[in-house]
């Protein structure tokens, strides 16, 4: 059997018309997106753009909610209820839901975002919501390996899909360093792809205090608001596929 891995990226987060451009280009690319639902960004009109593009390029499409925080474009931690914010998470799925419907696509995961995708990892409470929410709403959830979403999505017995970043640099514990400390995002298309390969071979990568772990990975995200990304998705994409390992969204 072939090797396969998932390639994703989250889209729809730019409205601008080289946003939206350059997100109709890597769809061309990528296996799998992950769809801002208007939580951090987002809109009726993207959200329908996105989905159109994603069937014409047989592309799994996925909800892409988080907090209620455009201010801040859902990276910051947010001091809000748990009542408050299924409300809001239901309310967005139900946006991109419905749009999805009007489409003819079929959502297959939810992948939460930012802020709300790094708390949920190892918070009981936001992992119950979540996981929840994707059992409700039939979705398989996404999200990091060896961490207490990945447990309790697996406990409750929906499909959990463990994703790993190529343009992201992780600590000692493979947690995601914060956007804030300088080298965080990883820049240019060699030490991006040089990481992409190493987590689709199970290999070693390196930390950001120089040390060495290994990701557990089904699906690998390159983040569209990246510098290069396009390119970026590109060179990786070929670089895999040369590899030997063939991309394919875990729909498939």
């Amino acid at each position: 059997m072939i090797k396969t891995i998932d390639l994703n990226a989250d889209l729809g987060e730019d409205e601008s018309p080289d946003g939206i451009a350059r997100d109709l280009t890597i769809m061309q690319v990528i296996s799998s997106c992950n769809i801002a639902c208007g939580g951090h960004a987002g809109s009726a009109r993207s959200m329908e753009t996105m989905l159109r593009a994603a069937k014409r390029h047989n592309v799994s499409a996925g909800a892409h909610p988080s907090y209620p925080d455009r201010d801040n474009f859902g990276r910051s931690t947010m001091e809000i209820s748990a009542e408050d914010l299924t409300v809001s998470l239901q309310g967005q799925l139900r946006d991109i839901t419905a749009i999805a419907q009007q489409t003819a696509v079929k959502l297959f995961h939810l992948k939460p975002h930012g802020a709300l995708y790094n708390d949920a990892q190892d918070d009981p409470q936001l992992s119950d919501l979540l996981v929840a929410l994707a059992k409700k709403e039939q979705l398989a959830l996404v999200g990091m390996a060896d961490t207490v979403l990945a447990d309790t999505a697996r406990r409750s017995g929906i499909r959990f899909i463990a994703e790993a970043f190529v343009d992201r640099r992780y600590d000692d514990h493979a947690r995601l360093v914060s956007r804030n400390i300088e080298g965080a995002v990883i820049a240019g298309e060699e030490p991006r792809l040089e990481q992409a390969l190493a987590l689709t071979n199970a290999a070693h990568i390196t930390t950001a205090s120089g040390g060495l772990i290994t990701v557990p990975t089904e699906t690998l995200c390159l983040h569209s608001d990246s510098k290069g990304a396009l390119e970026t998705a590109r060179v990786i994409r070929r670089g895999i596929e040369r590899s030997g390992v063939e991309i394919a969204s875990p729909q498939s």
